[in-house]
């Protein structure tokens, strides 16, 4: 009996050992992971591609990017959600953009111009499916002081919230040229 007790021990010592490499493993690769996540949220990471040249100069007059308070909200603020499962979703989604940069698809200015009104409307769709989450992290109805805004947006504040609109519905332009929507008679020649 006394033989098998130091062979259940050195066994237990064993599961610890892996156990304990595992942890640290599952810790190192947490650790790196975290960190290319967070490399790829920022604006520079981001404005890095080609063909993000066109939308980042418009974002630089937006008041997004300058305004009187101060405050910059950058690309990832917009465009990646906060929760992490929304948040792999949208980097996946991502991919594809730059993979059409790769591709040559949209590494051009009129070449992303003749597919803009489309990436917008992914963008758009996305937001509005999301009730706006991220334009909420920072702007919310019950945030606003009505009183300070002009009589116009005051009004269509409230009647917004009322509606149940989410922020997109209005503010399309707000931090990007809003493309203009491509005539029926070329949507029909691109299907």
């Amino acid at each position: 009996m006394k033989n098998q007790e130091p062979g259940r021990k050195g066994r237990r010592m064993k599961l610890v050992l892996i156990a304990g490499v595992v942890f640290a493993a599952g810790a190192v690769f947490a650790g790196f992971f975290n960190v290319g996540l967070s490399k790829t949220n920022e604006m520079e990471f981001c404005t890095s591609c080609h063909s993000m040249q066109w939308v980042f100069e418009e974002y630089k007059e937006s008041p997004h990017y300058k305004n009187t308070s101060g405050v910059r909200a950058t690309c990832s603020d917009c465009h990646v959600p906060k929760p992490f499962g929304p948040k792999m979703v949208a980097k996946v989604i991502a991919a594809k953009d730059v993979y059409h940069e790769i591709l040559g698809t949209i590494d051009t200015e009129e070449k992303f111009e003749s597919h803009r009104w489309d990436m917008a409307s992914r963008v758009w769709a996305k937001m509005e499916a999301s009730n706006s989450r991220e334009c909420r992290s920072c702007h919310a109805f019950d945030q606003m002081d009505l009183s300070a805004q002009s009589r116009s947006a005051r009004n269509r504040h409230a009647r917004a919230e009322d509606e149940g609109k989410t922020c997109i519905d209005c503010h399309k332009g707000i931090a990007h040229e809003e493309p203009d929507e491509p005539d029926e008679d070329e949507e029909e020649e691109d299907a």
